[in-house]
C-alpha cells in the first residue's frame, strides 16, 4: 500500500469512529486494526507490542506524578492563597476580579502543569464570585476557560514532558521556552479584560497597601516556590523531569499535610484515586496513539508529506503557519497528548526540512493545542467552566472568540520571532540549546 492509501485508511477510520462518538483512545487503536489485517507484513499483535513499548518509558512516569502534585495542591487549598495575592496585585485595575482570574491562572500554571486542574480549581472559586459581583456569566466562563490554557504553556507543563520524551527534545529547554509565551498570553488576556471592564463598568477593588501585599505574598510564597524547585532542579541538572515530578509530589504532601494541615489522612485516598484515574486515561491514549504513530512511520507517511511540501517551496514562516493551523484544527477534535504523538511525529520531519529549531516547533505545537482546550467540539476546559457557570458551552463562545483572537496574536508572534522564544533557553542552557 502507498503512504497515501494507508493515511486514508487510518484517518478515515479514525474520523468515522469519532463521529460515532467512540472515545478517542479507543478510536485510535481501532483505526489501526484494518491496516494490520490488510498488510501482509503486519499482524494485529503488533498493536499491543507497540502500546507496551510506549508505556515502557521512564520519562512518562512524570505524567501521573505531575497530575498527583496538581491534585494535592488543589486539595491543600493553595488556590485561595494565590487568589489573595492576585487580588492585592491587580485587583485595583478596571474589572479587578477578571484580572485576578488571569493572574491566578498564570500563578497556578507554574504549580500544576495541567489546564483541566486549573479550570476546575480556579473556576469553582472565581466564577460564582464573579457572578455575585455583577460580571456577566458568559464573560466569567470565557475568561476562566481561556486563562486555564496557560496551565500547559507555563512550565512545568505535562504536554512539554510528553513532547520532550517522545521527540528527544530537552525538557528543561522546553520549560524555559514556555515562559515568554505564557506571559504574553496573560498580558493579551488582561488587555481584553480591561476593554470589557471599561465598556461594561465592571467593579474595581481598592488599591492594596504595602502591608496587605506583604501579607498575601507571605501566605503564597511556599506554593510559589514549586516552579522554582522543579525548573531550577531540571535546568541545574540536579534531577531528571521524572525525579522532579516526584519531588513536586513530596513537596505538595508536606505543604498539605504538615504545614497547612488541609489534607487529612482520610482525604488522601480520594486524591490518589482521582489522580490515578486521570493518569490512566492519559496513558492509555499515549499507548494507542503510539501504535497509530508507528504505522504512520512504518509506511513512511511523514517522509511523503515532507516531499510534498518541499515541492511547494514553503519557507520557515509559511511552514510555521501551516504547522500551527494543523495543530489548531487537530486540537479541536482530540486531546492534546494523542495529537502530539500523531501529528507531532508526522510534522517533525517537515519542520526539520526547513531548518526550524526543535524547541520552536514544540512551542508552536503546544500553544496551538492548548487553544484546542477552549474550542468546540472538544474544548474540555470550556466544558468544565460552562458546567461550573451553569450555562451551555455555546453561550460563552462569543466572548471566548474575542479573547482567543488576542491569544492567536501571541501564537503569530511565536511563529514570526523564534529568536525571542529561544532567547531564555539559549541564555540559561547554552550547552544544550543550539
Amino acid at each position: 500500500m502507498s503512504p497515501g492509501e494507508v493515511a486514508l485508511i487510518l484517518f478515515g477510520t479514525f474520523g468515522v469512529l469519532i463521529i460515532m462518538r467512540v472515545p478517542v483512545a479507543f478510536a485510535l487503536g481501532l483505526a489501526c486494526v484494518p491496516v494490520f489485517f490488510i498488510s501482509d507484513r503486519l499482524t494485529p499483535s503488533l498493536l499491543f507490542d507497540q502500546m507496551f513499548k510506549s508505556y515502557n518509558s521512564f520519562i512518562l512516569l512524570a505524567v501521573p506524578f505531575f497530575l498527583l502534585a496538581a491534585n494535592l495542591m488543589n486539595s491543600a487549598g493553595i488556590t485561595q492563597r494565590l487568589i489573595n495575592l492576585s487580588r492585592v496585585s491587580v485587583g485595583h485595575l478596571p474589572g479587578g476580579l477578571g484580572h485576578v482570574n488571569v493572574v491566578v491562572s498564570m500563578l497556578f500554571a507554574g504549580i500544576s502543569g495541567s489546564s483541566t486542574a486549573d479550570a476546575a480549581g480556579i473556576g469553582s472559586l472565581l466564577i460564582p464570585q464573579m457572578k455575585k459581583e455583577g460580571y456577566d456569566t458568559r464573560f466569567a466562563v470565557a475568561v476562566t476557560a481561556c486563562s486555564s490554557v496557560m496551565g500547559v504553556v507555563i512550565p512545568p507543563s505535562i504536554l512539554m514532558v510528553v513532547w520532550g520524551g517522545l521527540m528527544s527534545v530537552s525538557i528543561g529547554g522546553l520549560f524555559l521556552a514556555g515562559v515568554l509565551p505564557g506571559l504574553l498570553i496573560a498580558a493579551s488576556m488582561m488587555g481584553v479584560v480591561y476593554v470589557y471592564a471599561v465598556r461594561r463598568g465592571y467593579p474595581v477593588y481598592p488599591r492594596a497597601t504595602l502591608r496587605q501585599f506583604g501579607a498575601a505574598l507571605a501566605g503564597a510564597i511556599l506554593p510559589l516556590a514549586t516552579p522554582a524547585i522543579i525548573i531550577g532542579g531540571i535546568v541545574g541538572g540536579f534531577f531528571t523531569p521524572t525525579e522532579a515530578s516526584v519531588v513536586a509530589v513530596l513537596y505538595s504532601l508536606v505543604l498539605g499535610m504538615v504545614i497547612y494541615r488541609t489534607i487529612t489522612p482520610a482525604r488522601l485516598p480520594k486524591v490518589l484515586y482521582e489522580s490515578a484515574r486521570f493518569a490512566a486515561i492519559s496513558l492509555f491514549c499515549i499507548g494507542t496513539a503510539s501504535a497509530f504513530g508507528w504505522i504512520l512511520a512504518y509506511f513512511k507517511i511523514p517522509q511523503a508529506l515532507v516531499n510534498e511540501m518541499a515541492s511547494w517551496g514553503a519557507g520557515l514562516t509559511e511552514t510555521g503557519l501551516l504547522i500551527a493551523l494543523a495543530f489548531l484544527i487537530f486540537g479541536m477534535f482530540i486531546d492534546a497528548i494523542p495529537a502530539i504523538i500523531i501529528l507531532g511525529t508526522v510534522l517533525y520531519p517537515v519542520a526539520q526540512d526547513v531548518g526550524m529549531h526543535p524547541i520552536h516547533f514544540a512551542i508552536i505545537g503546544v500553544v496551538s493545542l492548548a487553544f484546542g482546550l477552549v474550542t468546540p467540539p472538544y474544548g474540555i476546559c470550556l466544558l468544565i467552566s460552562s458546567a461550573i457557570g451553569g450555562i451551555r458551552m455555546v453561550d460563552a463562545l462569543k466572548d471566548v472568540c474575542v479573547i482567543l483572537g488576542a491569544m492567536l496574536a501571541v501564537l503569530l508572534f511565536i511563529i514570526l520571532f523564534p529568536d525571542a522564544i529561544l532567547a531564555l533557553p539559549r541564555w540559561i542552557m547554552p550547552k544544550f540549546i543550539g
